[in-house]
């Protein structure tokens, strides 16, 4: 992967674990229209998703093309290793929105 698309990654990855409020509120205002099974899978999507938009912008933008599959492959590597810290924000920021 590319250095610049990865710094990306990595810099979305620690944003999104960094400011999970924002995840919050979308998930409240998301809430109230579309019914959801998995409060916890559904919030975790939405910030899987900020990461994806994220690679696939910085590709495209740093690049000019879309991301080969070994650059995806890589990318699906990084978020693996960095989800667990992904969902213990969340986590927390649901704890703390509780109290």
């Amino acid at each position: 992967m590319d250095v610049r698309v990865k710094k990306a990654v990595l810099a979305k990855i620690q944003e999104t674990i960094s400011s999970t409020d924002e995840i919050s509120k979308i998930q409240q205002v998301l809430l109230r229209r579309i019914p959801v099974t998995s409060l916890d899978d559904f919030v975790f999507g939405i910030a899987i998703g900020r990461i994806y938009n994220s690679f696939h912008y910085q590709t495209r933008r740093a690049l000019k093309r879309n991301a080969t599959k070994e650059e995806f492959a890589e990318f699906l590597d990084i978020l693996a290793k960095r989800a667990d810290g992904v969902k213990k924000a969340i986590k927390q920021q649901q704890q703390q929105q509780q109290q």
